[in-house]
């Protein structure tokens, strides 16, 4: 553990110096004030409108909804999600809860289960896309690899720089969303309740399992996912860093890979083996949220699984390649 210490310093000191994590703070600097204050305005605007009366904004939105589900030009997947959708905002008006007060704590959670699965990856991606590729470009790997220390540690420290890193985006991307949000709505929130358990099947919704968390509560679970979430990523664009020589083509193959998943997410609905994809397994906050899955079937523990094992992969073929192959020419 002591010779990979070192290792994990120089590691962390080289990403600084490319000052890739201060354009990611910048990134999140520029454009959550922009999501903020669209979501400030939104709020107003339903506040002019129903006179400050959330029941009346809810029963509103139902009805629209409603509306539409009679329409032939609605596809029968969107009717799908708004029958789901109804069936849910019953729920808070039976039980008298507001889905989405306007607060600090309510926009960051909003924030979060909607940059789950392209924003914060592609944060991720800018730095672990070159941690490998990046020094073969350079040609610095050769001076790395001629030092007396076993590649895996050589690899390893990259992966545990990695880790470190990721961990700071996904709370970085949490406390700016905080607090510039609690500067339009203030930093109350975290008591307020928040529904999870609803069982989605079809176009039914099973709200026998149904339970109010405190949002604070909501929010270390839907953490916990987002930072899983972004590892398998991270290691996965680690592998393509290792597989990949140019930079360039790393972070391509990344963005590829995430952008499709995006857009399979929703149109898989019709190909089962889809459900196999990472890219179509992020987005597991919306388990929680019980938003209908994109493929009939798909579970949390479903998803995690499969995450999983797109991890582990991603490791044995990173150590494998890198460890065995001619990396120096």
């Amino acid at each position: 553990m002591s010779s990979i210490l070192p290792l994990v310093q120089n590691e962390t000191i080289k990403i600084i110096k490319k000052k890739r994590f201060y354009v990611i703070l910048l990134i999140l600097l520029v454009l959550v004030p922009m999501f903020t204050y669209a979501q400030m305005k939104v709020a107003q605007n339903n506040r002019e409108k129903f006179g400050g009366d959330w029941r009346l904004e809810v029963r509103q939105a139902i009805t629209d909804n409603q509306n539409s589900l009679g329409s032939d030009r609605v596809p029968e997947e969107w009717k799908k999600y708004r029958s789901i959708f109804i069936q849910q905002m019953q729920y808070y008006l039976e039980h008298d809860v507001n889905p989405s007060e306007p607060n600090g704590v309510t926009f960051t959670r909003e924030f979060m289960d909607n940059s789950v699965n392209l924003f914060i990856p592609l944060l991720i991606m800018a730095i672990a896309s070159d941690l490998v590729s990046g020094e073969r470009t350079t040609g610095t790997i050769k001076m790395l690899l001629t030092r007396p220390v076993r590649r895996w540690k050589v690899l390893l420290s990259k992966l545990i720089t990695l880790m470190m890193f990721v961990s700071l985006i996904v709370l970085s991307v949490f406390v700016m969303s905080y607090v510039i949000s609690g500067l339009f709505f203030g930093y109350g929130g975290f008591g307020m309740p928040v529904f999870t358990g609803f069982q989605i099947s079809g176009a039914t919704v099973d709200v026998s399992q149904v339970q109010a968390i405190p949002q604070w509560q909501y929010m270390l679970l839907q953490s916990g996912l987002i930072w899983f979430v972004s590892m398998i990523v991270a290691i996965l664009a680690f592998m393509v860093s290792v597989l990949v020589r140019s930079t360039a083509a790393s972070i391509v193959v990344m963005m590829a890979a995430l952008i499709s998943g995006t857009i399979l997410t929703n149109m898989a609905s019709a190909w089962q083996s889809a459900k196999y994809l990472f890219m179509v397994n992020l987005g597991l906050t919306d388990y929680l949220a019980g938003d209908p899955p994109p493929i009939e079937g798909m579970t949390l523990p479903f998803s995690l699984a499969v995450l999983g094992i797109w991890g582990i992969v991603g490791l044995v073929v990173s150590f494998t390649v890198f460890t065995k192959r001619d990396i120096l020419n």
